[in-house]
């Protein structure tokens, strides 16, 4: 009789936490610029158009930061070229390395149509950036859907609540955006806010009802991988405990009326809870799958590097949007947006 020990090799994470930044504010630009092509419809005076400046500042800082992030997270910034000199149509990576500097452009665009009061171009520009915003939604949750070697990214919901995590995330940051605007929480249409934010968790719940639905009837295999490591390991168990506790969090503070959640305090934690309910969601999707093994028992360890591809690189893509924000926020305050009237449409 012989005993044979097999050891686990060790080998690097195929994605980094500079994905799960790049897929956060990808994510939050995508959903930021349909929410604002949205709001570039409505009447002047109305809750829609009070929502533009919070939208665009939003918009303006996730659109810019987003690409930093997948720079980086290609490991060399020289490698995306290769991208452009090399055709892979059936690479939802290729694809998306030119759906993104459309969609970035398209941003800008759009940004300095609002900034200059011009309603004609904004309109116009709306729609091709909603058409824009949607193949973002669709490449990047594609990329991963794709992957049959692990059930948990290969399902249809994937993308679905990787879009709806990321609108709950960007009407978190038009929370957080909004007191340093001009007029501060007082011109933010706080009630709209409010109401969307209530739209979002419920299609978030619809959306979890129908995984689990499709999964007890056997026709979506995720969710059985899903209900086998809630099973054997309680840090997954901890993790669903979370989420539940997050999500109730931010239903009891949405049950606030508009004027309280226009306060500081109140704002400012339903912001910060929506926010890290869109990252921790990637997190985990990301980094924490990539710790169940494809074969065999247990889990992989995974330690977070200290250097630019871990905990450094989290907090200089912060450090980024900080700057961004307080870039954008100062120059509204020093060059107000134009009004409609004072512009040719």
């Amino acid at each position: 009789m012989q005993i044979s020990e097999l050891l686990t090799p060790v080998y690097d994470a195929a994605w980094l936490p500079w994905a799960v930044q790049y897929f956060f504010l990808i994510g939050i630009s995508a959903t930021t610029a349909l929410t604002a092509a949205f709001s570039a419809f409505g009447r002047e005076g109305s809750s829609a158009r009070r929502l533009l400046p919070a939208a665009v500042a939003v918009l303006l800082v996730s659109a810019t930061a987003a690409p930093v992030s997948l720079l980086a997270d290609l490991h060399q910034p020289g490698r995306f070229w290769h991208f452009y000199t090399q055709l892979t149509l059936w690479s939802w990576m290729w694809l998306g390395a030119l759906l993104l500097p459309a969609f970035v452009g398209l941003a800008l665009l759009f940004s300095a149509a609002w900034w200059w009061g011009r309603v004609g171009v904004l309109r116009a520009t709306a729609v091709l950036l909603a058409l824009s915003a949607l193949s973002i939604l669709v490449y990047t949750g594609a990329e991963v859907m794709v992957l049959r070697s692990r059930p948990l990214w290969h399902t249809v919901f994937l993308p679905v609540n990787f879009a709806l995590t990321a609108w709950l995330g960007a009407l978190g940051a038009m929370f957080l955006m909004g007191r340093w605007l001009p007029g501060g929480m007082r011109a933010l249409p706080v009630d709209m806010l409010r109401r969307l934010s209530v739209t979002a968790v419920v299609m978030m719940a619809l959306g979890a009802g129908a995984w689990a639905l499709l999964g007890l009837l056997g026709l979506d295999p995720s969710f059985d991988a899903a209900l086998r490591l809630f099973a054997q390991f309680p840090i997954w168990r901890i993790s669903l405990a979370g989420a539940v506790i997050t999500a109730f969090c931010i239903i009891a503070l949405l049950q606030r009326p508009a004027r309280t959640l226009a306060e500081p305090l109140p704002s400012a934690a339903l912001a910060l809870t929506m926010l890290a309910a869109a990252w921790i969601f990637r997190w985990v999707v990301f980094m924490s799958v990539q710790g169940v093994p494809k074969y065999g028992a247990g889990l992989y360890l995974y330690d977070m590097p200290w250097g630019s591809d871990g905990l450094l690189g989290m907090v200089g893509v912060l450090g980024l949007c900080v700057a961004l924000v307080a870039a954008v926020t100062w120059a509204l305050e020093l060059f107000p947006a134009r009004k409609p009237g004072t512009a040719s449409a």
